[in-house]
């Protein structure tokens, strides 16, 4: 089995990495102790959240809101980003609408604008690709500036549907492409005047938009689907649910060829801590309940375990408390663990 040490070592083009999971497993967490060990190692990070419910702040205990890339105090080269929805949203909004009034101008078609506007910008998936859109600029540009770009993704359905759009986004411009083309097409048939026409349609702007859109996603796509480049780790509580979400997340990833980097295991009880005298029933049956879910976990996801937080005695916030998770998350190894990566 790769401990997570060993897996960043070998990756050292690792450039993008995300967290997921069910929601309240510590995904931001994890995601903040690996911008600070790449940090300390003397690296430049940007740690950018993408979930509308944002967690930095509150984490490092100082104001990184508002949609600013931000230096974290108390780090040597940590930047963060809490990703405005709201703001990102409305900007994606005109852009669609901008779209959808030169397609309609130029198809030569005298219909109101509004509702086709309506329709495109309140589907069910718009915030996600919007969002998406967004995580493309920190990928394609805004990223290029730092060593390591690290994305604190929503919960599972959320993240699923984020990263998924890379795949739907690219069946869908090939689409508008080939209708535009044929549409193009048509048009100088029909025309009289066909030389005219053909100069016409080279200036096609809708053409040239969804041209460029489908280069911007492609190239995005490269970098999701490049294992040398980019991993998505899940974080999970050793407990029932948040595991059975973690598997089912793993599949639904796969099917998009997101690269799989592995799985941290958050609020680990120490068995010293459970076993020590006067721990009193609950903490010792907490412990064996804990143990039952590990090997579950291990029987399904063995060889992808490959970090460990331990459950501390107060809340993790502030800087010297991500310092400890990023340190246990490359040197803490329960005791429990070389037997059941055993029977794994």
């Amino acid at each position: 089995m790769t401990t997570l040490p060993e897996l960043l070592k070998d990756r050292t083009s690792l450039r993008y990495i995300f967290t997921g999971g069910k929601g309240g497993v510590g995904k931001t967490v994890s995601a903040a102790g690996l911008a600070y060990h790449y940090a300390e190692d003397g690296e430049t990070v940007l740690l950018a959240s993408l979930n509308p419910v944002h967690s930095l702040s509150s984490l490092f205990g100082q104001d990184l809101s508002g949609g600013k890339v931000r230096a974290v105090q108390g780090t040597k080269g940590v930047h963060a980003v809490e990703v405005e929805t709201t703001e990102v949203v409305a900007k994606y909004r005109e852009s669609i609408k901008g779209r959808v009034k030169e397609f309609l101008k130029w198809a030569d078609i005298p219909l109101d604008a509004r509702p086709f506007i309506e329709i495109a910008t309140t589907n069910p998936a718009f915030e996600e690709s919007a969002m998406f859109d967004r995580m493309v600029d920190y990928i394609l540009t805004e990223g290029e500036s730092y060593d390591r770009v690290i994305f604190d993704t929503a919960a599972v359905a959320n993240a699923v549907r984020l990263i998924g759009l890379s795949k739907i986004y690219g069946l869908w411009l090939n689409r508008m492409i080939d209708s535009r083309k044929e549409a193009l097409s048509l048009r100088v048939q029909l025309s009289f005047r066909k030389e005219k026409m053909i100069e016409e349609v080279k200036k096609d702007p809708l053409m040239a938009d969804l041209i460029s859109m489908n280069e911007r996603f492609e190239k995005a796509k490269t970098v999701l689907v490049d294992p040398e480049r980019t991993a998505f780790f899940f974080v999970t509580l050793p407990l029932g649910l948040p595991i059975a979400v973690v598997r089912r997340f793993i599949g639904m990833v796969r099917k998009f060829n997101i690269p799989v980097g592995g799985v941290i295991v958050n609020e680990i009880l120490r068995p010293e801590v459970a076993q020590m005298a006067g721990a009193g029933d609950y903490l010792v049956n907490k412990y064996q309940e804990q143990l039952g879910y590990m090997r579950t976990l291990y029987r399904d996801l063995g060889p992808l375990v490959v970090s460990y937080i331990p459950l501390y005695p107060s809340e993790v916030t502030g800087t010297d408390a991500v310092a400890r998770v990023s340190s246990d998350m490359m040197n803490y190894t329960p005791a429990f663990v070389p037997e059941l990566a055993s029977t794994a």
